[in-house]
């Protein structure tokens, strides 16, 4: 019998030695080669596994890519504009002034003036509003600003310097898609950012495209769709940068992004399996012929 690598070769033997009486001892394996041949094919399925769950080609999204270090950004799109008021239009009221009285008797007029689910003035179809000592007055078109400084003219009469301050009670921004926290977010004043928004959602997911994010916008009759690349510094000029009220915002996932991780992990599990079935014939083996 000869012994090649940990092959066991019988060579120059007779039928007696293919007898019934063959010593199961002549074929016993070298402990000590077999466990380390066991090991090494151990280490080689661990290294296999562990390279197969850190290899990945899911594409890594960051917001401003191509932002340079040190820079300044010129001509971007200010905010240096105001929604105007229009029919339908919710508008939260709040008037103080060093009349203390006529202030409570206002204020309190506003909080009765409501529409089913909100508080606040409803600008009703002509563009009017009813308030407490003035009447019926018109707002449609106006911005918060000057409707601010109307009614402290007009108040005068009534309080001793009055100041009033007016918010959009119905102005929102919807946001969908693959964002920590879809929701409504509610915008009182004017503009938000688009990075506000995301934000405000709870930012991104890691599968969500930062390259591909779609504002969805209504004027008049129709529905416009803009796409925005949060990963370019471009879309500090876009006149989309700044969302407006009822604007839907959808991050889209990338679905094959997600295709391609699961099929990674289908691999994964399988490979685990298959290493944990060759190790338990391995050990078994070798507790057979040790």
């Amino acid at each position: 019998m000869r012994l090649i690598g940990k092959m066991v070769v019988f060579s120059g033997l007779g039928q007696g030695l293919l007898s019934n009486n063959l010593s199961v001892s002549m074929i016993k394996i070298n402990y000590s080669q077999s466990g380390s041949y066991n090991n090494f094919l151990l280490g080689m399925l661990a290294a296999v596994i562990v390279c197969f769950a850190s290899c990945t080609t899911t594409r890594q999204y960051s917001y401003l890519k191509t932002l340079q270090n040190d820079t300044t950004i010129r001509n971007f799109v200010g905010n240096n504009f105001e929604n105007k008021i229009v029919p339908g239009d919710q508008l939260g009221i709040e008037v103080t002034s060093l009349s203390p009285v006529e202030d409570e008797q206002f204020n309190k007029a506003a909080a009765k003036s409501s529409s089913p689910g909100m508080a606040g003035f409803a600008v009703d179809t002509d563009g009017n509003i009813q308030l407490h000592r003035l009447g019926k007055i018109a707002v449609a078109g106006l911005t918060r600003r000057e409707l601010e400084e109307k009614l402290e003219k007009d108040l005068l009469g009534y309080m001793k310097e009055p100041i009033a301050n007016v918010q959009f009670l119905n102005h929102k921004v919807t946001v969908i898609g693959a964002v920590s926290t879809p929701m409504v977010i509610n915008m009182p004043e004017e503009q938000l950012n688009i990075f506000e928004i995301m934000v405000k959602a709870g930012d991104i997911k890691e599968s969500g495209m930062k390259n591909r994010v779609m504002i969805i916008r209504e004027e008049e009759k129709d529905k416009k769709v803009k796409s925005l690349d949060l990963e370019d510094d471009k879309v500090f000029h876009s006149d989309w940068y700044y969302v407006k009220p009822n604007d839907i915002v959808v991050v889209p996932n990338d679905v094959k992004a997600k295709m391609d991780a699961e099929k990674r992990q289908r691999l994964q599990t399988t490979l685990a399996l298959a290493a944990s079935s060759l190790s338990l014939i391995i050990i078994i083996a070798d507790r057979i012929f040790r």
